[in-house]
């Protein structure tokens, strides 16, 4: 089967890149978190964690993939890895827009975002995320094992699903598409133009820097919309159509993806807003020499 030979590929890809970036991001995250816990750092620190969630349970998606998408194993292991799955997709998207807040207001409201840099609220802020996207994907384990939805055909790893499954399952794949992704996308762009606007206009910030951050929040705008944002589409379309799309699959590869490049555009995106937040304060504190003492720190690192 071409298909399967494809998503094995991805996978393999996928999992031999994205699992060293991880482990080495999760440690980098962990030393910066154990020195000086910034909101940032810890909501990166979960979407890390996540991406590797995602990975120890791509094993097995690899083995469902290279059995011809037939699944082998028993029933309740599908269940785990669909709810695993799932629900890591949708936390990365959440902590995304979590991490453009914050972003927004440490770049917007530089004073009020010191004020507020206590850690427990990024860990309130992650809890709620965690809880929000696991809850919604028990979708997985209601559709197959429900009394009155589950299905006697175990050839297959959520899929082929009846016409039952279908009436229940579409409905709360359309809330998915909007709660857990049209709307954080949303604010991701809402909070990072704004950023944008904002940089552009403090003289202070240097030309550069300006630059780094905003390639830095159109290079996570990039990351929802190609990663993200097409498998949560099928959603849009299977719920109009009455079907699951047949490219569902496909769609997912994106979303795989994603755990290989969310290490890259995180590490550096994380100095460059520190730097833009710290020139922001200094700016507004009126002190145009100890901002010029910071920036030469910086470039002689």
């Amino acid at each position: 089967m071409v298909g399967s030979e494809v998503i094995l590929s991805v996978y393999i890809i996928s999992f031999l890149i994205g699992l060293p970036a991880n482990l080495l991001a999760l440690y980098a995250f962990s030393a910066k978190i154990h020195r000086k816990p910034l909101p940032t750092d810890i909501l990166l620190l979960n979407l890390t964690v996540s991406d590797l969630l995602f990975l120890i349970i791509l094993p097995l998606k690899m083995y469902e993939a290279a059995s011809g998408m037939q699944w082998n194993l028993p029933d309740f292991v599908c269940s785990i890895t669909s709810f695993t799955f799932f629900s890591t997709i949708y936390t990365s998207s959440l902590l995304l827009m979590a991490v453009s807040v914050v972003r927004y207001i440490g770049v917007a409201f530089p004073i009020a975002y010191h004020q507020l840099q206590k850690p427990a609220y990024a860990v309130v802020m992650s809890a709620v995320v965690w809880l929000v996207s696991t809850a919604h994907c028990t979708i997985t384990f209601i559709t197959q094992h429900h009394p009155s939805l589950s299905s006697e055909n175990s050839t297959v790893c959520y899929e082929n699903f009846t016409k039952k499954q279908l009436e229940v399952l579409l409905p709360v794949r359309m809330e998915l598409f909007i709660v857990l992704c049209l709307i954080p996308l949303l604010i991701c762009v809402y909070c990072y133009v704004r950023c944008i606007l904002i940089l552009y206009s403090r003289p202070r910030i240097s030309r550069i820097q300006k630059q780094k951050a905003i390639g830095m929040a159109l290079g996570t705008l990039a990351v929802f919309l190609v990663c993200v944002l097409p498998y949560n589409i099928s959603h849009l379309l299977g719920y109009l159509h009455g079907e699951s799309p047949k490219w569902r699959h496909y769609s997912l590869l994106l979303s795989t993806f994603n755990t290989c490049i969310d290490p890259i555009i995180f590490y550096f995106s994380t100095s460059t807003f520190r730097f833009t937040r710290r020139n922001s304060v200094v700016g507004k504190c009126g002190l145009p020499g100890l901002g010029m003492q910071r920036q030469a720190t910086i470039s002689s690192q």
